[in-house]
């Protein structure tokens, strides 16, 4: 499969995970947002609107690279979600870069201990991913910065305008799957909060596996 068009026989099972990530929190003024670092440059679009929202006074952009960012972004992704924010109008001295995570539970905790270090004291966080990838952000958070009060966000694009931001339906598809199995598996593992998963969700993730869409799960 390529391109950017969202097979219909796909479709219905797409949108039953794409809303199920979807945790529909409303935006509020926090202590700092953070921007997980991602192939999705939008997240640094969104996080230079709610900033220039006055949705919180910092930003903190986090991550190193994987083997899907590591062409895209040579630097480090929150180098450039950092470079990119500022093209837009933020300000330098309100960002923070956090280069070293690779994950998603590093990127929660390597961002705590720089803010620890800079002796900047947050009780509140808009945590800014993409569309699929909420879920797990804020379950990850939870688990491992429980007193953080969380509101987990991401840029509002329909799905197909999202996949055609990405310029590849296999790899949302793809993506999607594997975050669903990690909402699964993760808290048994001790990496993140259990989720509630109704049956219709788990059903259209296992048939979406039976499918193919299979590169992004984890062993």
């Amino acid at each position: 499969m390529s391109g950017t068009v969202l097979p219909d026989v796909y479709r219905a099972d797409v949108e039953i995970l794409w809303d199920y990530h979807d945790l529909h929190h409303a935006i509020r003024r926090t202590d700092v947002g953070i921007g997980l670092g991602s192939h999705d440059l939008g997240v640094a679009t969104f996080a230079a609107e709610l900033y220039q929202k006055g949705m919180f006074p910092r930003i903190v952009f986090t991550g190193a690279n994987a083997p899907t960012t590591i062409e895209r972004f040579p630097r480090g992704e929150a180098v450039h979600y950092r470079d990119h924010a500022v093209a837009l109008g933020v300000p330098a001295a309100a960002i923070l870069v956090e280069p070293e995570a690779t994950n998603t539970g590093q990127n929660i905790e390597f961002t705590r201990r720089l803010l620890a270090d800079r002796g900047i004291a947050v009780r509140s966080a808009t945590l800014i991913s993409r569309p699929y990838q909420q879920r797990r952000a804020y379950s990850t958070a939870e688990k491992l910065w429980p007193e953080l009060e969380i509101v987990c966000v991401s840029r509002p694009l329909p799905l197909d305008e999202y996949i055609a931001s990405i310029g590849d339906v296999k790899r949302v598809i793809d993506m999607l799957v594997g975050d669903t199995q990690r909402v699964m598996v993760y808290p048994g593992r001790g990496f993140a909060t259990p989720q509630d998963m109704p049956a219709e969700v788990e059903a259209a993730y296992r048939r979406l596996v039976e499918a193919g869409f299979t590169t992004r799960l984890v062993p």
